[in-house]
């Protein structure tokens, strides 16, 4: 599909994928979130404990289903909700979101993701997952996948930083991540990879090295988040204790105008923003109004002149960077 920015229907001056697929299906295109009962191996053992700190006990899918619903139950009543907000001239992507969903047996996720695929008006697979749990052959079992159905696999990277990966108790670093995700573009899998802006310590310039490292890879889409701190996690601990600040409003915006225009124009941006659960978020509290951050990243970009894939360059970052 040619990339025609800014879009000609929407205005927008990035390759906005909620309009990528509305095209490509005929219809609106939303993703429900499911909950399959996986664990991580950032809080069994295997790799660590406790999670990354910024993770909040749901494992990242605070807006997943309920885990002690199977997921066809899940789906069933995400449709519900969706339905009263658009109508019935919609179809659903499941998405695998909570913790790491491709942790478990090749028989368990071989029998969950085809069951997925399988209901009615489910057009598509996304599933999200860490770099360091694709072996080949679960990539094997993805590409099958992917030629049955539209699937994505999000690669949860956040930085390329390793000593801010280590602060954040990641427990793999950019050389995993580029293991994991060669094995899936290897066979033709389209990956979604996840950054974070606002990881403490990271430079304005850092946060720019990220994209402009993954930008070089052919990559498929990206979600960029806001670091937002929840109530319970590690992270709060530390902002609470002053040990650093949340990116202001006006940060946040000049560094995602930035990553938009060093992103080659065909990658889908699936996400330009960080939301957490109103209950339980700490700092920053102006998240809350997405609408506005993403109404102000387009004023942004207009009054700048710019637009996805304006100072893109096919040169590599500093490959050293990552390691600062």
């Amino acid at each position: 599909m040619k990339i025609i920015l800014p879009d000609p229907e929407t205005g927008k001056r990035y390759n906005a994928a909620g309009t990528f697929l509305k095209r490509k299906f005929g219809k609106r295109t939303v993703k429900i979130a499911l909950n399959g009962g996986f664990d991580c191996p950032n809080r069994d053992g295997t790799k660590g404990y406790g999670g990354c700190t910024y993770c909040s006990a749901a494992g990242s899918g605070d807006f997943a289903g309920d885990p002690l619903m199977n997921i066809a139950g899940q789906f069933a009543d995400g449709k519900k909700l969706l339905l009263k907000k658009w109508g019935g001239d919609v179809c659903y992507i499941p998405y695998f979101q909570a913790n790491t969903n491709t942790y478990a047996p090749l028989p368990k996720l071989k029998a969950l993701f085809e069951e997925a695929i399988s209901w009615e008006n489910a057009v598509g697979l996304a599933i999200s997952t860490r770099p360091d749990c694709i072996s080949d052959e679960t990539a094997d079992l993805l590409a099958g996948l992917s030629k049955k159905t539209y699937l994505t696999v999000e690669l949860g990277l956040q930085t390329i930083h390793d000593k801010t990966a280590e602060m954040i108790n990641r427990c793999h670093g950019y050389a995993d991540f580029i293991s994991g995700f060669e094995k899936l573009k290897s066979r033709g899998i389209n990956v979604c990879v996840h950054i974070i802006n606002g990881l403490p310590g990271e430079t304005h310039e850092m946060m720019l090295d990220t994209v402009r490292e993954i930008s070089r890879l052919g990559i498929y889409g990206i979600k960029i988040h806001l670091l937002h701190v929840i109530r319970g996690t590690k992270m709060a601990e530390q902002y609470l204790g002053g040990k650093f600040e949340t990116m202001t409003f006006d940060e946040y915006i000049e560094t995602v105008c930035d990553q938009i225009e060093l992103l080659p124009k065909e990658v889908l941006i699936e996400r330009l923003t960080g939301d957490g659960a109103r209950r339980d978020l700490i700092a920053p509290l102006w998240s809350i109004e997405k609408k506005n951050v993403l109404n102000a990243i387009d004023k942004e970009l207009i009054r700048r002149g710019t637009m996805q894939g304006y100072s893109y360059s096919a040169v590599s970052s500093d490959p050293a960077k990552h390691k600062q």
